[in-house]
């Protein structure tokens, strides 16, 4: 974890619910197959510093399946099969910003290298049961990461797509930044909303109103 987010995180990394959290999934992991491994399970807090989010991606959990978790939201290592939802991701980028060509590979790094926080809500997940650790309390942990980013004065724009990310959203999140809403882009339901939402021309469109630098969303 970046020093930025652990400044900034230090009352709930020190806390005993953490403590609990971390014995939880340490408990999990001897008995069971865990994804992402143990040192990929905060990469989006390493590799996006607190002071640099302009966008928040927020996702559920984990992909479930062997080597696709690495610890940041939709996004899969170079090598492993391309995900249906990112597939779809794709799709939506290359009508909304010309000149996009979808990648053959889903790994999403050079977005979170430009201060897109790729956040699940859950960080762990026992292999091949999506959702399996939603009550392990991560939702405490990445609930505070998101009240500290709204209490930053820069504006950040926040994607939720589905009723799970939507759920996050609070009234003071709406009040200080943009928060833009669609439908999820699972292949069950990305044609009832997502598709068409444009919502990487207008997180770009606001982050330049705002002053701050559009996000280059090309991956090649």
């Amino acid at each position: 974890m970046h020093e930025s987010w652990k400044k900034v995180l230090n009352s709930e990394i020190r806390s005993s619910w953490f403590h609990e959290l971390a014995d939880k999934v340490a408990a999990e992991r001897r008995d069971h197959v865990v994804y992402p491994p143990t040192g990929k399970v905060f990469t989006a807090f390493e590799i996006t510093p607190f002071d640099q989010v302009r966008v928040v991606i927020v996702g559920q959990d984990p992909y479930p399946g062997t080597g696709f978790a690495h610890g940041l939201s939709f996004s899969v290592p170079k090598g492993v099969e391309v995900p249906a939802s990112l597939r779809n991701i794709y799709r939506e980028l290359e009508t909304d910003l010309p000149g996009f060509k979808a990648p053959k590979h889903g790994c999403l790094v050079p977005w979170a290298e430009q201060g897109v926080l790729l956040l699940n809500t859950v960080l762990t997940v026992q292999a091949g049961k999506p959702a399996s650790h939603r009550d392990l309390g991560w939702q405490q942990f990445t609930g505070a990461v998101l009240e500290k980013l709204v209490q930053k004065d820069s504006k950040i724009v926040f994607l939720l797509w589905g009723r799970h990310a939507r759920d996050v959203a609070s009234d003071q999140m709406r009040g200080r930044h943009v928060v833009l809403e669609a439908a999820h882009p699972s292949p069950f339901s990305a044609s009832d909303g997502f598709f068409g939402c444009k919502h990487f021309s207008k997180a770009n469109a606001a982050l330049v109103e705002a002053g701050l630098e559009p996000i280059r969303w090309e991956l090649d």
